[in-house]
């Protein structure tokens, strides 16, 4: 940015009212010091903040390793607007409180880089209405003695500078950066690795493939009958066996679980800058128990960046973000409704505005533990660059609202307390969840960020990042959810993960020797059964079930049965007793021993969900065909106080809050983490 001393930053050189060319960056003029509270008292002291407010925020900037001016931009005790025009008054320079994105001078490489730069845009060249070129500045750091040193030294320049708020100047950069953002996010991928991208459905061959199976299938079953059913289902029961091994193998190596390891104690100085990125869409019920829920993060403020990322015509949604008082960290990041309207396409539209080292997802609906970013951070630092990524587990906080999201539950439970962290240990394919995923933004970068055509980016993203030679694990403080508690509203986001599954495996099957070579034979099949494995058994499921049903109900009738029919009813009702049993096997040693006592009824309804799993997977086929990257979006409600719940919630109706600090206790060996919150 520009300042006295500063060093050269990403203003575009402008033409003055003399004709000449000048830059918008100024050669230093005296070594830069950050100001600090010695400093800006005199300032401050005007706005009526008490003094032992402003040595608490030095204190906390110390202790974080930060400048006091960015501290106090975080603290909530001084309103951006009213700082940044004392300062221009402090300076004797012009305060501007708006920015046409129009007016600025700066190309778009130049706003791509300005965005990404860690303290704030800092500086740009404008023009004003009288045809006059200023240049505004959003200090960050500023050496306020030495800046007014320099204006006395150059007047002629002091007439052309003008003070800016950071998150004006920066606005008005984005919206100006929205072509480039916009073709970033929809083309990035495609570009750099085709490969990858699921823009396309079927490449040619696979399409040749796939149409001479169906052909081949028909032809068989019309044919032959009797021994193309017998033959397909041996087909389908090896997909569906495979899945039921693998369940039983992730189920007898639970008996060695390990609990996870105290966090440590540490430094505050030694955090890196946390990114939280927040894919919202038609969520104005759920944004004030959003805010909360991200306020009981536990990370010092001033290197805490959140990035709520919203569709440009949800309305709604961005009225009830705007109506809270949020404070400087928390940016809202408003997506052209270009290309596909998806959730990875709206994140990789905000990835290039992240500055944060480390980077993490969330959705609307979610509460994570407070120490969630803390324990990422440990792992993180404590592992090699390998390690790309880490899995929070997601924990259903309404399993007693209805069978359906106690069934839900008790799937999420074998998932993110059995398979991910089996998977992980064992340095295999982890298709991620979709949200709680915890990255090395650099890595998330270089391996092409979120595909904007997959509709489950997540499993895909798990699968590219092993493909390129990183790691995936797990972590244990866990995220809260509500599960879907209607089949209205679970049947289309299943679907919409079914579709993707199978978007993910074409993807990677488009080259079978290149995937193989990537991941290795134990990586490689455990991906055939995660993927095709796992659609592939829910929709025999259904066949199975059929045939048994009209088996056995032609038995119950004629009182036999031919040998083939024999012979397929035995061969599907062993499938459907070990499927379920494997199933159930896996949940429940996931369960804490106090839920376990309710496994005879999630037994006995353990055949519908499995109906309505089919159900979902054969809408996928058919979504998959007729609409590849719709995203059927999961509609939300504002959490309600449940007992399985992870803290206590704030009451309805508590808006315009700023978000606040951590709620819960600090453990004692986490005392340097006590100046992490701020009071809302």
């Amino acid at each position: 940015m520009f300042v006295p001393g500063a060093s050269k930053g990403t203003g575009e050189p402008f033409r003055n009212r003399a004709g000449e060319h000048r830059s918008a960056d100024i050669p230093p003029a005296v070594p830069i010091r950050p100001s600090g509270l010695a400093d800006w008292w005199p300032l401050l002291e005007q706005l009526g903040i008490a003094y032992h407010e402003l040595q608490a925020v030095e204190t906390r900037g110390r202790l974080a390793g930060v400048p006091f001016q960015r501290e106090l931009a975080v603290s909530g005790l001084i309103d951006e607007d009213d700082l940044y025009r004392t300062l221009a008054r402090a300076l004797g320079v012009g305060f501007v409180p708006e920015i046409r994105p129009a007016s600025l001078i700066m190309r778009q490489h130049h706003c791509l880089a300005a965005l990404r730069r860690i303290g704030g845009v800092g500086n740009a060249a404008a023009i004003d209405n009288d045809g006059q070129t200023l240049l505004l500045i959003a200090p960050e750091r500023i050496d306020i003695a030495a800046m007014r040193a320099y204006l006395r030294r150059h007047p002629r320049i002091a007439r052309h500078i003008r003070i800016v708020p950071p998150s004006v100047l920066r606005s008005a950069v984005q919206r100006l950066a929205r072509r480039s953002l916009s073709r970033i996010a929809i083309q990035d991928l495609f570009d750099r690795m085709p490969e990858f991208s699921a823009r396309f459905v079927l490449v040619p061959w696979q399409g040749a493939v796939l149409g001479a199976f169906a052909v081949a299938l028909f032809a068989s079953l019309a044919l032959w009958p009797v021994p193309s059913l017998l033959a397909l289902h041996v087909l389908l029961s090896l997909f569906f066996l495979s899945c039921v091994m693998l369940r039983v193998i992730v189920a007898g190596a639970m008996r060695g679980q390990r609990p996870s390891p105290p966090l440590k104690a540490v430094r505050t100085d030694e955090m890196p800058v946390y990114t939280v990125l927040v894919a919202l869409y038609k969520e104005a019920e759920v944004v004030p128990d959003l805010l909360v829920a991200l306020g009981r993060l536990v990370w010092p403020r001033s290197k805490l960046e959140i990035k709520l990322v919203c569709e440009s015509d949800d309305h709604e949604t961005l009225q009830a973000l705007r109506a809270q008082k949020l404070r400087s960290y928390i940016e809202i990041i408003e997506v052209p409704p270009e290309g596909p309207r998806t959730k990875p396409k709206a994140l990789s539209y905000a990835l290039p505005m992240t500055t944060g080292e480390l980077l993490v997802l969330y959705d609307a609906e979610d509460r994570p533990h407070p120490f969630q970013l803390v324990q990422a951070w440990q792992r993180f630092r404590e592992s090699g660059e390998e390690l790309a990524c880490l899995q929070a587990p997601l924990l259903i906080s309404n399993r007693r609202e209805s069978w359906l999201s106690s069934m839900f539950a008790f799937e999420y439970s074998a998932l993110f307390n059995g398979l991910l962290p089996w998977l992980g240990r064992n340095r295999l394919t982890m298709p991620l969840g979709g949200t709680s995923n915890h990255f090395r933004r650099s890595v998330l970068e270089c391996v092409g960020g979120w595909d904007p055509y997959n509709v489950t980016e997540d499993a895909d993203l798990g699968l590219r990042l092993h493909r390129l030679g990183y790691q995936t694990d797990t972590i244990t403080f866990p995220t809260y959810e509500d599960a879907p508690a209607t089949a209205g509203v679970w049947l289309p986001q299943r679907t919409r993960w079914f579709k993707g599954w199978a978007q993910t495996w074409l993807v990677h099957m488009r080259d079978v020797g290149a995937l193989w070579r990537d991941l290795g034979s134990h990586s490689f099949l455990a991906t055939q059964v995660l993927t095709a494995g796992m659609l592939l058994s829910v929709l025999a499921n259904s066949v199975f079930v059929v045939t048994v049903l009209g088996l056995a109900l032609h038995w119950a009738l004629h009182g036999t049965l031919l040998y083939h029919s024999r012979a397929l009813l035995l061969l599907d009702a062993i499938n459907l007793l070990f499927g379920y049993g494997a199933f159930l096997a896996l949940g429940w040693w996931t369960l804490r021993n106090t839920e376990r006592p309710r496994l005879w009824k999630l037994a006995l309804l353990t055949p519908a969900y499995w109906l309505l799993l089919s159900i979902a997977g054969w809408r996928a086929i058919w979504h998959l065909y007729r609409r590849p990257h719709l995203w059927e979006k999961t509609p939300h409600r504002p959490n309600r106080p449940r007992s399985a719940g992870p803290v206590p919630r704030k009451r309805r109706g508590a808006s315009n809050v700023p978000v606040g600090s951590p709620s819960a206790r600090m453990p004692k060996s986490q005392t340097a983490l006590e100046t992490a919150g701020d009071r809302g």
